[in-house]
């Protein structure tokens, strides 16, 4: 039977020092093995070991040991994880390269011909998009209808009368008699015109201020009143007074310089009418 470890057997006497703890062991020389575990040499001042050897180390506490069922039910429970995020994760993988099923409002891409030139991308155009409205087909507008042109001879409207240029004449320097007449400042240009009351009324006709001419470069020429007074034997031109259907040849003077040569005459319809003016090229 063991003796039971009393502590004080250890303790040294009161009259010795205390050893520190590194003397308590001898150094074992290089190439030695250290004493068995548990047996110590008796140091200076110890008592002898009792029978059985020095219990003074505690003995190491044994190993706790796992119990039999724990390592394969953490097996199978990491087996059990395993195979769960494994499922999880192939679904996460291939559950896009699943076929889509194709919708009603979307048509199959069209796939593009192996003898195609063109190397840009197909395009596909949603069956449900709105297809883009055809351009509206746009007339062009007709273009304004030119006014018609009138020469000599011709019969021509303007307001309530018709006018009719018989001939022309520029270069005249003198208009009337002797002993009764009237210069020009520049040369007159005779203006032989028949006008002709087309209405149902009468109406007066007065050359001055309704007749015009214009010269090549755009410049304007009024009638000259006097000059008409003495070109005409009865007055003609100077407010005649026309019934319906009745006409009136007069001559009409234009005092223009020297050399012009007039390019048109302007019949002026009235301010009391819608109708346009008349005009004749020359």
């Amino acid at each position: 039977m063991t003796t039971p470890y009393d502590p004080a057997q250890n303790q040294p006497p009161a009259n010795q020092q205390p050893m520190p703890p590194t003397a308590q062991f001898p150094q074992v020389p290089a190439g030695q093995y250290p004493p068995p575990a548990g047996q110590f040499p008796a140091q200076p001042g110890q008592t002898s070991p009792p029978p059985g050897g020095w219990h003074n180390v505690a003995p190491a506490p044994a190993a706790r040991k796992r119990p039999a069922w724990l390592v394969p039910t953490l097996i199978g429970v990491g087996a059990m994880v395993a195979l769960c995020c494994g499922i999880g994760s192939v679904s996460a993988m291939f559950g896009d390269s699943k076929p889509a099923s194709v919708s009603a409002s979307e048509p199959p891409a069209v796939a593009k011909p192996a003898d195609a030139t063109t190397t840009a991308p197909a395009t596909t155009t949603p069956a449900t998009t709105a297809a883009a409205p055809a351009p509206a087909k746009t007339t062009a507008a007709p273009a304004p209808a030119k006014p018609k042109t009138f020469g000599i001879g011709d019969k021509v409207r303007g307001g309530d009368f018709e006018f009719t240029v018989k001939s022309v004449k520029c270069g005249i320097s003198q208009v009337g008699t002797q002993f009764l007449n009237t210069k020009a400042q520049g040369a007159f240009c005779k203006v032989s015109v028949t006008v002709k009351n087309v209405t149902k009324s009468a109406h007066t006709f007065h050359a001055d201020g309704t007749l015009t001419a214009q010269d090549a470069s755009g410049r304007k020429y009024e009638a000259d009143g006097e000059a008409g007074i003495y070109g005409n034997s009865d007055g003609q031109g100077f407010l005649d007074e026309i019934n319906p259907g009745n006409s009136v040849t007069a001559n009409v003077y234009f005092d223009v310089p020297k050399g012009t040569k007039l390019k048109t005459i302007t019949f002026d319809a009235g301010l009391f009418t819608l109708a346009e003016d008349a005009v004749v090229t020359l």
